[in-house]
């Protein structure tokens, strides 16, 4: 149950509104039948609530659940990165099997051996330890972007090792500047990182979430 209201969470603040069901079966690696399933159970407990041919909403409670797993998921992935020597594309995973078995003191002190940071090693933020929904960020994807605008990284997603590894190879992580050189017409996302041209496919340039800086 936990899982899904984590997914609900984060997919319901990227759709900005309800959730369908096929959405969350693709987050979840489900059917969409063991999704509708779910959802009955998490309405009757009073976690989501649902509008039909709409999709799913958390409830206030369900939000709080959803935000403690995700505090503890992003504490794990900060300490496992920090203190663990794992690489950021390695900490998903472990962080996924440790978030529903750790108690509020364990969570305690692992936010106090990292000085209690406010960001993940992806960049998400992470929920406070009054579980209050972190503060909007002001960010836009980077394929939202134009030619000739400077951008520094804020977020970079973790649902894909691959793209983790590509990105760190190339040296793109919250807080890299570079310029958006060229949006090519077959997707690809041509930037500029100091003296080094980097390029991007388009469901990459998707998946990092970026502010803007100066004019280039």
């Amino acid at each position: 149950m936990e899982d899904y209201l984590k997914a609900i969470y984060i997919l319901q603040h990227e759709a900005e509104g309800p959730v369908g069901t096929s959405a969350i079966a693709e987050y979840t690696g489900v059917t969409p039948p063991t999704v509708t399933s779910m959802l009955e159970k998490l309405e009757e407990r009073g976690l989501v609530a649902r509008e039909k041919y709409k999709g799913a909403e958390l409830t206030e409670e369900g939000e709080t659940v959803a935000l403690e797993v995700l505090r503890h998921h992003r504490l794990l992935e900060a300490y496992l990165a920090e203190h663990l020597d794992y690489e950021w594309s390695e900490v998903h995973d472990e962080a996924d099997a440790l978030e529903h078995h750790i108690s509020e003191e364990f969570e305690e002190r692992v936010a106090e051996a990292l000085d209690d940071p406010a960001v993940d090693p992806h960049g998400d933020p992470i929920p406070s330890a009054d579980l209050s929904p972190p503060a909007e960020e002001g960010t836009a994807a980077l394929s939202e972007f134009d030619a000739g605008e400077a951008v520094t990284v804020a977020r970079v997603s973790d649902r894909d090792d691959e793209e983790l590894k590509y990105l760190a190879r190339e040296g793109i992580e919250p807080g890299t500047e570079m310029e958006l050189i060229e949006v090519a017409p077959i997707g690809m996302y041509v930037v500029r990182i100091g003296d080094e041209l980097v390029h991007l496919p388009e469901s990459i340039a998707r998946s990092i979430r970026v502010r803007a800086t100066a004019e280039a």
